[in-house]
């Protein structure tokens, strides 16, 4: 017998926070940095095979498909960093209300992206 009750709101008529995303986002960098953990130990691990498997993987290294990769493993290194220095200021009590939620993860989000900037640059 069905009900003729309201259901719970769901993703396509709520709109997450800011601070929701960046935590669902959090999550998923912690499982593709995993994942790209273990591509760069295969990257090592041919690399030391050889010079033949050494030329190869340079020149499978300086296409644009792994460049964008790499550049994604880059930034979702530097943002899993800056969510996890913001952990350790929600720890020590810091940064709870609303507006400082929201304030500090946009500051995530650039830092993050300027930080990932720098060092495909090379800056540092």
């Amino acid at each position: 017998m069905p009900h003729n009750r309201p259901i719970s709101p769901h993703l396509q008529i709520y709109r997450l926070p800011l601070t929701a995303l960046i935590s669902i986002s959090h999550r998923l960098t912690g499982v593709f940095l995993s994942i790209g953990l273990l591509g760069l130990v295969f990257i090592a691990w041919q690399i030391t095979l050889g010079e033949d498997n050494f030329n190869q993987m340079q020149i499978a290294l300086n296409t644009l498909p792994m460049s964008i990769l790499l550049s994604g493993f880059v930034y979702a290194l530097m943002f899993h960093l800056c969510h996890g220095l913001r952990h350790i200021l929600w720890d020590a009590g810091r940064t709870f209300s609303r507006e400082k939620l929201t304030y500090y993860a946009l500051i995530e989000l650039v830092l993050s992206a300027s930080l990932t900037l720098l060092i495909i640059k090379g800056l540092i």
